[in-house]
């Protein structure tokens, strides 16, 4: 996500912090650098001068903080400037407390309306939420029943409808057995066409004029760039879009359309689709976002990401288990698994302040590596996972040939797992409580001393 522009934009800040000072001829060079990096990530050449112009008011101007660097001082610039082009803060789903938060998926055909249906049902089912389905597209074969089995992976209830129906007449009786429920929010999957045509549009404007709408979210594929942009901005004249999700944002290395969309329609971007899965579904955070692109890295992201997949009670556990010095192979494991559930290595490491820029080019995260170590591992008996030091010559014999590796990679496994257990031993002599054991979490981490680099 925003590979492309990331590069460039560093390239540019590089050469403007070897700068003594910012002056008018420096400023011009670095504008003319971002400008062509964001055209190239195919930001709206109308967004691009309005941003310039604001950075380079802001930057000729007496804003110079004694603590940064002009250099830094025009980074954090080109960063107020970027969060503020996106919209400044997150605008999540509009919620009514008494009665149902109805939500209209639109878009063109291909944009992934359906999967993100289920995704926004997934992520507010875990708000704690009660959420319901209903798709009206009669007319893509099988569109009803891919959304009833999406909804059935979810445990999510899906309104019974079919394609004899008419798109309006299941829009209203899914409307009204919502509200007899007591439903939260129904999110509503309706038909796409290749192309914005007049029938599309009227069967979508029918649907406004009877149902109680809260939310009307555009579902834009943001590897279209430009033309999602066009799209949307058609359909918001004629429905008036409160939002916009944008799908396959994990495929996009330019981004163009997350940084013209807000600024064009007036709308915000809600949630972005990172992957295929339903639980790839984000909020769009305009500040993490400006943080990611400039290569700082997104800690609270990556915070929350492991709040949702490590355990509490199993952390108390696993700090016990260092304390006295009872840690085995059979909880290193436990922890990679868990690292790998959190998403791509290379994600993760993005999200770390200074990695995203400071990552050699020639790096190669190997994220098979983790799997290496998973199979060596599940190959071991319980009492070797116990205590690795009875693993003699011909138990690590075994051992490779059950996991598919050598006998050098379990010599290197276990060489590894004895330095961090050396350490894990100082720090619990020190006797710091839970802040000393979090910090020993920290150290298995995948870049740690079982780092997956090449």
């Amino acid at each position: 996500m925003f590979e492309n522009l990331t590069d460039k934009l560093n390239q540019t800040f590089r050469k403007l912090t070897n700068k003594g000072i910012l002056t008018e001829g420096n400023i011009a060079v670095s504008l003319k650098e971002v400008k062509l990096a964001l055209l190239e990530a195919d930001v709206n050449y109308r967004v691009v001068n309005a941003f310039l112009k604001s950075i380079k008011t802001r930057a000729l101007g007496a804003e110079v903080m004694k603590s940064l660097s002009p250099g830094q001082q025009f980074i954090k610039i080109v960063n107020d400037e970027l969060v503020k082009m996106m919209g400044s803060e997150n605008h999540g789903l509009v919620q009514h407390n008494n009665q149902v938060t109805t939500v209209l998926l639109v878009g063109l055909q291909g944009s992934g309306k359906t999967t993100t249906a289920a995704k926004l049902a997934n992520l507010l089912k875990k708000e704690g939420k009660k959420v319901h389905l209903t798709s009206v597209d009669v007319y893509r074969p099988a569109a009803i029943e891919q959304l009833q089995l999406l909804a059935k992976e979810l445990d999510v209830y899906c309104y019974d409808s079919n394609s004899s129906m008419k798109p309006l007449d299941i829009a209203m009786a899914s409307q009204k057995e919502a509200e007899a429920k007591l439903v939260n929010y129904l999110i509503i999957d309706t038909a796409g066409r290749l192309q914005i045509d007049e029938t599309l549009m009227a069967e979508l404007q029918e649907i406004k004029n009877h149902l109680p709408l809260t939310e009307i979210l555009f579902v834009a594929d943001s590897m279209t760039g430009q033309d999602a942009v066009n799209v949307a901005k058609a359909f918001h004249q004629q429905l008036n879009i409160t939002g916009f999700i944008l799908t396959k944002m994990d495929g996009d290395a330019r981004g163009g359309a997350a940084l013209s969309i807000r600024a064009i329609t007036g709308q915000p971007v809600k949630f972005v689709g990172i992957g295929e899965k339903t639980k790839d579904l984000e909020p769009f955070y305009p500040d993490r976002i400006a943080s990611r692109i400039l290569g700082m890295g997104d800690m609270v992201g990556l915070i929350e990401k492991a709040q949702e997949h490590f355990d509490e009670t199993q952390a108390e556990k696993l700090e016990e288990k260092i304390r006295s010095n009872a840690f085995t192979l059979s909880d290193f494991q436990d922890q990679l698994q868990q690292i790998r559930k959190m998403g791509s290595l290379t994600d993760i490491l993005g999200m770390i302040p200074g990695m995203g820029n400071k990552m050699p080019t020639d790096a190669n995260v190997d994220e098979k590596s983790l799997v290496k170590i998973d199979a060596i591992i599940s190959s071991m008996t319980p009492e070797e996972k116990k205590k690795p030091n009875t693993i003699n010559g011909s138990r690590k014999v075994r051992i490779a040939k059950g996991s598919g590796t050598k006998v050098n990679d379990i010599n290197r496994l276990l060489k590894q797992f004895s330095q961090m257990n050396k350490m894990m031993k100082k720090f619990s002599s020190m006797g710091k409580g839970k802040k000393s054991m979090r910090a020993l979490q920290n150290m298995m981490n995948p870049g740690g001393s079982m780092g997956p680099f090449t």
